[in-house]
């Protein structure tokens, strides 16, 4: 398989993979190639460069990735405080505070804590407005409240 990088007369760029490199030569005079774009049969090979896996290119795709991690859990650490900041811990108590809740038999409030899968279907069975947290946003309990 080979891959080109095509433009059209109307200058849209596009790329094409092929089984073998003569295809392209092959296929082009007879029309059989089109622009996705326009639908245009007038289309030759781009020019291309190249992908040579260099240190540099390494170092920068290391560069982008770690720049990106840092930015998702800089993404996790602010939901995480804004849970803690807004949100009331109630450990394995949660299915039973959150039914309270809903039934009207405590306040309403935001809160968060543990539920086994059981638990939670039984909740959502219930109509009670639950939703999984991932582990990776909750934040360390501070206390439990009830």
């Amino acid at each position: 398989m080979i891959k080109y990088n095509l433009i059209c007369g109307a200058d849209h760029e596009f790329e094409i993979w092929f089984s073998k490199s003569s295809d392209f030569d092959e296929q082009a005079p007879k029309g059989l190639i089109e622009c996705p774009y326009c639908g245009t049969t007038k289309v030759e090979k781009a020019i291309m460069a190249p992908n040579i896996s260099t240190s540099r290119k390494k170092e920068a795709t290391a560069k982008k990735q770690a720049a990106a991690l840092q930015m998702m859990n800089a993404a996790a650490d602010k939901i995480r405080k804004e849970i803690a900041d807004k949100c009331d811990y109630v450990g394995d108590g949660f299915a039973d505070e959150a039914r309270a809740i809903h039934y009207g038999e405590k306040p309403e409030r935001a809160i968060y804590g543990e539920a086994t899968p059981h638990e939670a279907a039984a909740l959502q069975d219930e109509g009670v407005g639950i939703a999984p947290l991932p582990e990776i946003l909750a934040p360390k309990p501070k206390s439990k409240t009830n």
